[in-house]
């Protein structure tokens, strides 16, 4: 469906738009079905453990990623789960402890088939949104993006 439409409307915010070829039911399913998300969520040719996954306000998240070159490990805790509309999480990166983010993930159904995700990220600071930024995250997402849509059409 192409890549994902990334801007910076306020200092500290970084908004991301994506469109995919797939009911929002489906969507939804794979952003919280941990067998899904270990398929498509570190990016084409990537291991990904999910360690903990529980969907729920308060629940805890614990991802590690595995590739060619190096290992990542991602978690955070969900603050809201609004079936099959919103989830707002804090995201922290283990090479970047202390350095939270607030993610709020928006299902939107366009109505014909198709669902468009919007996630809004605030960091603390300005410097840290740059950061993330500058460090490989467009590519990263567009790689799990591409995998999450291989995911979807493979389901009827």
């Amino acid at each position: 469906m192409g890549r994902a439409t990334i801007t910076t409307p306020a200092e500290r915010e970084i908004h991301v738009e994506r469109v995919f070829d797939a009911p929002r039911d489906r969507v939804w399913k794979a952003f919280t079905d941990p067998e899904l998300i270990a398929r498509w969520w570190g990016g084409v040719g990537e291991k990904v453990v999910v360690e903990r996954m529980e969907v729920e306000s308060g629940g805890h998240w614990r991802f590690v990623v595995h590739g060619p070159d190096r290992t990542d490990g991602f978690e955070g805790r969900y603050r809201e789960v609004t079936p099959p509309e919103r989830i707002v999480q804090t995201f922290e990166w283990d090479g970047m402890p202390g350095h939270v983010v607030v993610e709020t993930a928006t299902f939107t159904d366009l109505g014909d088939g198709r669902t468009k995700v919007t996630t809004v990220s605030l960091f603390h600071t300005t410097e840290e949104r740059d950061g993330m930024l500058q460090s490989g995250m467009e590519e990263g997402l567009n790689s799990s993006y591409e995998a999450l849509d291989a995911l979807l059409a493979e389901q009827p």
